[in-house]
């Protein structure tokens, strides 16, 4: 077997830090321009798309060990996952205020209010966007025309595809849920809101589950395997589930009762009874 293109790989960290960098300076730009940055949760989506293009082409130069057909697989599934969420995002906030989140973490800047957001918002958020696409980049470098590499494809995409979809559809019945006036100040628990207090999350980690798949083609996937740590983490405990419920739990009426009832993460039948 071909070594692992350790030395390819290094530069390909290297080219997408900067990419990443440049994009959050741009993101920070029209941010400030705008006068709200809750859009960083936009460009969220479309960084990875960045990571994902920079990175099939600068292993396309320094990598001639991959397969073309599986590195542009992997484009297309990072870019069907961020560039829905992207939009999904853009279509939520357009005609809104700030997000409450943002505009709770800015008002209590000191300081400078822009260099604040650079460093706790951008500069953050481009790091751990870094972190968590070291799965993307692994997946572009080296062979996996071997039965595993096939094996884990296979299961990658399989895995990618049914968390794409429980998050696409839960983001689906939550909007169609929150458009009807007549579900205002309503605890959506519908549809797969049902099973989980989060499909939309759980989908989100599924994809990334896929994605980290991808990269076990080689040993040296389980770098890769970092970042979906990361990401799933975050999704559970850090700016996902639990921050949004830190927010909602105190102003929706019925919304403990949910909890009680729904889980928390992973999708299982509600609990009956007190």
């Amino acid at each position: 077997m071909i070594p692992f293109p350790w030395a390819a790989w290094a530069v390909n960290l290297g080219v997408t830090a900067v990419a990443v960098a440049l994009l959050m300076a741009a993101a920070l730009a029209i941010g400030v321009r705008r006068g709200r940055h809750d859009g960083v949760d936009v460009v969220w989506g479309l960084g990875f798309v960045v990571i994902a293009l920079v990175s099939v082409s600068t292993a396309a130069r320094f990598d001639p060990s991959g397969e073309a057909w599986r590195r542009w697989l992997v484009v297309a599934l990072v870019a069907l996952w961020g560039l829905r969420l992207a939009w999904h995002v853009e279509r939520r906030n357009r005609g809104r205020p700030e997000d409450r989140r943002y505009a709770a973490l800015l008002a209590k800047a000191p300081g400078s209010p822009v260099a604040y957001a650079a460093r706790t918002v951008y500069l953050t958020q481009g790091a751990v966007m870094w972190v968590v696409s070291l799965p993307v980049q692994l997946a572009m470098y080296g062979s996996a025309a071997t039965w595993w590499g096939y094996l884990v494809t296979a299961l990658g995409v399989l895995v990618w595809a049914a968390g794409f979809t429980f998050e696409s559809v839960g983001d689906a019945q939550l909007a169609r849920f929150t458009a009807d006036p007549a579900n205002r100040g309503r605890v959506m628990d519908q549809g797969l809101w049902r099973f989980t207090r989060h499909p939309n999350y759980f989908g989100d980690a599924c994809v990334w589950w896929g994605l980290g798949l991808l990269a076990l083609h080689r040993p040296a996937g389980l770098i890769g395997l970092v970042g979906v740590a990361v990401i799933t983490i975050n999704l559970v405990r850090g700016t996902g589930a639990a921050l949004l419920e830190r927010d909602i739990t105190d102003r929706r009426p019925g919304y403990a009762d949910y909890v009680h009832r729904t889980s928390g993460f992973l999708p299982r039948p509600p609990r009956t009874g007190a």
